[in-house]
């Protein structure tokens, strides 16, 4: 590149404190998907860009720094988002982290954040001494309107971004989202050229063990993309519709914004064919509700389909949105596995925390359906929802036993922020995580929320002794095994070995 760089995208490694030993082989290494579509989008009007993966290239943060500084880019722009709801705020371990050592070597490097825990506290992010700008929301507009600036003055009238003025804190006037008519305008695609490899594109990243059948062969080259962005639906637990926020009033969390917005299906049949033309056949459809507009799904599954790229592929489903009449297609396509939401046992739970959008179905029945068209089930369950007692607790482990399906992710309930939960803890005086770490499922530093009947620790004591259970209950076992193989089963029982460090519940932190 002879021009200079307008702006590093820096996706931060926060994988060895986020998932403590599993992060060694286990956890994915998945795409930093909004550095790729920032990264396109003022490529498209441009700007000079690149993208700096510190997980995929197993960076420590003082090789990072490093390397940042080499680039001398305008702006250093670190994305903190995640594929998972909770992902933002987990990603901030790393991110600051890693901009305090920046800082250290160079005080006058020019720090930006974005990501969905920006958009929840934005003023929190901001005071951070080495943050020096923030963008709201999904930031695209945000940074277009930045960039064009000399990055100094005039600050006052860029919509969308936060800055200090003089040790004062300056949100300013937010900028709207990428509407839906400007999808394909002005996020177009992914910067997959930008990425690093070692031998060919995308081997850096591997997929989720499960997402490969328990077999580390079929884990690498992988990608992870959207077809769609945000959710129609308000669950308590879930921040993921933060990004869209347009209002910086107090209070606001993601309830206020739910709304999807849709990539054309002729745009995204050309993203994954750009996917098959690099050579990758493992991937994830991140969409948080893939499995529920056909105006979108189906057209794109069916141009799979007539493509026969020979995918392996997983998407989202709740349990109420699958229709059984489209999982002959949705496996033609390559879908082998459905992530179903069943979050909790007991529907009067559920509907407290979806606020009522759940509707009553045959949780058994759906499951029996799905697995009948071969396509196989992960199956997200939650421990510690606000009304959670032991007893709904266990009611809730007792039906993943019986379920046994192919793969299961079992959680303890984070007031994420940024979701109505959040806010509702912070109303309340619920005692909340003091870091970043606190907020993740994994880690050392996890800290539940409370229930109004058990403690944070009687929560995440439950929650690993659940899951302990659940993978090495016979039935899930011999499952494996018959669907899977040998090898597959003793991957799991390897796997099944490794115990979590909690410090809630004594334990001692790593050595």
């Amino acid at each position: 590149m002879n021009r200079p760089l307008d702006v590093l995208f820096v996706h931060a490694d926060s994988a060895a404190q986020a998932y403590q030993d599993l992060s060694r082989t286990y956890s994915a290494i998945e795409p930093p998907t909004w550095c790729l579509l920032l990264a396109q989008s003022c490529r498209s009007k441009g700007y000079g860009v690149a993208i700096l993966d510190c997980g995929a290239e197993r960076l420590t943060h003082a090789q990072a720094a490093s390397r940042i500084l080499e680039t001398k880019a305008r702006v250093v722009c670190f994305v903190v988002y995640g594929q998972n709801p909770n992902s933002g705020t987990t990603n901030m371990i790393g991110a600051t982290a890693l901009c305090r050592e920046l800082k250290q070597l160079a005080p006058d490097a020019l720090t930006c954040f974005v990501g969905s825990h920006v958009s929840a506290l934005p003023r929190e992010v901001l005071g951070d001494p080495v943050v020096d700008l923030v963008l709201l929301n999904e930031g695209v507009y945000a940074l277009h309107n930045l960039l064009q600036t000399d990055l100094q003055s005039g600050l006052d009238k860029v919509r969308g971004i936060g800055f200090k003025r003089e040790g004062a804190l300056v949100i300013n006037a937010p900028e709207r989202v990428v509407p839906q008519d400007r999808m394909d305008i002005d996020l177009p695609g992914y910067a997959w050229d930008l990425l690093p490899y070692r031998d060919k594109p995308l081997d850096l990243y591997r997929a989720h063990f499960w997402h490969a059948e328990f077999n580390h062969a079929l884990r690498t080259p992988f990608a992870a993309i959207y077809t769609s962005l945000g959710c129609t639906f308000k669950c308590d637990f879930c921040m993921i519709n933060i990004l869209n926020r347009e209002d910086n009033s107090e209070g606001v969390v993601s309830a206020n914004s739910p709304n999807m917005r849709f990539w054309s299906p002729e745009f995204m049949l050309g993203e994954f064919d750009k996917l098959a033309g690099l050579g990758v056949e493992t991937i994830r459809i991140s969409d948080e509700m893939f499995f529920l507009n056909k105006r979108y799904y189906e057209p794109l599954l069916r141009g799979l389909v007539d493509r026969g790229h020979g995918f392996r592929m997983w998407s989202y489903s709740r349990i109420d949105t699958v229709r059984a009449q489209y999982l002959d297609l949705f496996k033609k396509a390559g879908i082998g596995w459905l992530a179903l939401g069943v979050e909790a046992a007991s529907q009067v739970i559920r509907r407290e925390v979806s606020k009522g959008s759940f509707q009553e179905v045959n949780i058994r029945e759906v499951a029996r359906v799905i697995q009948e068209s071969g396509i196989h089930i992960i199956s997200n369950y939650i421990f510690g929802f606000p009304d959670d007692t032991m007893e709904t607790m266990q009611q809730t482990l007792n039906l993943a036993l019986e379920l046994n399906t192919e793969m299961a992710n079992l959680y303890p309930c984070q007031a994420l922020p940024g979701s109505p939960l959040h806010r509702t803890a912070q109303e309340n005086g619920w005692e909340l995580p003091d870091s970043h770490a606190g907020y993740a499922f994994l880690s050392y530093e996890s800290q539940p929320l409370p229930t109004r009947h058990c403690s944070s620790a009687e929560v995440l004591r439950f929650r690993d002794e659940a899951w302990q259970k659940y993978f090495t209950h016979e039935p899930y076992l011999n499952l494996v095994e018959r669907k899977f193989g040998l090898e597959q089963r003793r991957n799991v029982e390897a796997m099944a070995s490794i115990r979590l460090r909690r410090k809630i519940l004594g334990d001692a932190p790593a050595p």
